[in-house]
C-alpha cells in the first residue's frame, strides 16, 4: 500500500532559490488518460526558475509544484490508457509537479526510456527534446545543408539543438559565453562556436551567407541583430526572452528580405499538440537515442531537498547541459 502523502518541493512565495522548500503533499491520482509515475529523477529547467520568481504562472489545471519533466516507473494507470502498464519505465513531459516523489501526466506525453540509458539521463530528455523538435523542425522547418544558429549553445536546449541539427545534416553555429563552453559545443557537432563576449555573431553569420534558421531564447537587443544575421528567406524562432520581449523592429526589412519571425512556448499548448510532438519524437528521434548517436549532456545532480542549490547553479549560467534532481533514483 502506498502512503497517502509524498515528499515534494513547493514554492513558498515568489522569490529566489531559497523559497523552494520541502513539504508533504497528497499523493496524485490519475485522471482519464493519465498515468502516475514514481519519480526517479526530475529535470531542472529555466521555466521552473521563472515560475519560482513569480514570472510564469502554471496553467489553471496544472500542479502548482515546479518540474516539467521526469523519469520513473508507472505505478498507476487511469481510465482510457492502454499503451502503458504498471511497471513500465518512462520519461515524460509534465504539466508541472515534477519536484515530487510521484506525479500525474497524460499517458500520451510519456516516452520509453531509450535503450541502454539510465533514469538520470532519461529525465533530461522531455522538456528540451519536445521544445527543440517542435520549434526547430516542426515550426522552423530546418533541413539538411541549411545554416542553423542557436544561441545559448551550452544550455540544455542548446546542447540538444546542436546534436539534433547535426544528426539531421544541418550546418550548426552557436553562441556561448566562455571558450570552454564553445569547445563543448564544437565537440557536440557545432561547425563553429562564437564567444559572444569578444565576437559579433552577426558578422560571423553574414560571412557564411547568413543563417537560414536562428533559435533564440535571449530576446532584447538580440532580436534586431538576429534579423541582420539571417539569410534571405531566413526564419527566426523565439522561445524565450532572457533580455526582455520588447524591442523596435523595422518590418520593412522582413518584407524586402522575405523573413519569417515565429515562436512558441510549450507548456500552454494543448494535450493533443504535445501528444503529436511526442509521436514525432518517437518516430524520428528515439531511434537516434536508442542507438547512442545522440545523448543528453549532463551537468550536475542534486537531491530533491537541495532543489534551491540546483536553481542557484542554473541561474549562475555556469552549467553545461542539464541539471537534475535525484528523487527516488
Amino acid at each position: 500500500m502506498m502512503s497517502e502523502t509524498m515528499r515534494a518541493v513547493e514554492i513558498t512565495k515568489a522569490g529566489g532559490p531559497e523559497v523552494l522548500q520541502l513539504a508533504e503533499r497528497p499523493m496524485p491520482t490519475p485522471s482519464h488518460g493519465q498515468v502516475v509515475i514514481k519519480v526517479a529523477y526530475a529535470g531542472v529547467n529555466r521555466p521552473d526558475a521563472l515560475q519560482r520568481a513569480g514570472m510564469y504562472a502554471p496553467p489553471p489545471t496544472a500542479s502548482d509544484l515546479p518540474g516539467l519533466e521526469a523519469s520513473g516507473e508507472v505505478v498507476s494507470v487511469g481510465d482510457g490508457v492502454s499503451a502503458l502498464a504498471v511497471g513500465d519505465p518512462v520519461c515524460a513531459l509534465l504539466p508541472g509537479g515534477g519536484y515530487a516523489e510521484f506525479v500525474a501526466t497524460p499517458a500520451t506525453h510519456c516516452l520509453p526510456v531509450p535503450k541502454g540509458m539510465g533514469m538520470k539521463e532519461a529525465a533530461c530528455l522531455p522538456e528540451t527534446f519536445f521544445t527543440v523538435w517542435s520549434n526547430v523542425f516542426m515550426r522552423g522547418g530546418l533541413k539538411a545543408g541549411e545554416r542553423f544558429l542557436v544561441h545559448g549553445g551550452s544550455s540544455g536546449i542548446g546542447t540538444t539543438a546542436i546534436q539534433l541539427a547535426h544528426a539531421f545534416g544541418a550546418r550548426v553555429f552557436v553562441t556561448a559565453g566562455t571558450d570552454a563552453k564553445c569547445a563543448a559545443c564544437v565537440e557536440l557537432g557545432a561547425e563553429a562556436a562564437i564567444n559572444y563576449r569578444d565576437t559579433d555573431f552577426v558578422d560571423v553569420m553574414k560571412a557564411e551567407g547568413g543563417a537560414n534558421l536562428i533559435l533564440d531564447m535571449v530576446g532584447g537587443d538580440y532580436i534586431p541583430r538576429n534579423i541582420r544575421a539571417l539569410a534571405e528567406d531566413g526564419r527566426l524562432v523565439q522561445i524565450a526572452f532572457l533580455q526582455g520581449p520588447k524591442v523596435e523592429v523595422n518590418f520593412a526589412t522582413l518584407m524586402t528580405r522575405r523573413l519569417i519571425m515565429t515562436g512558441s512556448t510549450l507548456r500552454p499548448q494543448s494535450d493533443l499538440a504535445k501528444a503529436r510532438i511526442a509521436q514525432e519524437l518517437r518516430e524520428a528521434v528515439w531511434p537516434l537515442l536508442d542507438s547512442g548517436r545522440i545523448a543528453p549532456v549532463m551537468d550536475s545532480e542534486y537531491a530533491l531537498e537541495n532543489a534551491s542549490d540546483a536553481h542557484t547553479r542554473m541561474e549562475s549560467s555556469g552549467h553545461i547541459g542539464k541539471i537534475v534532481l535525484r528523487v527516488g533514483g
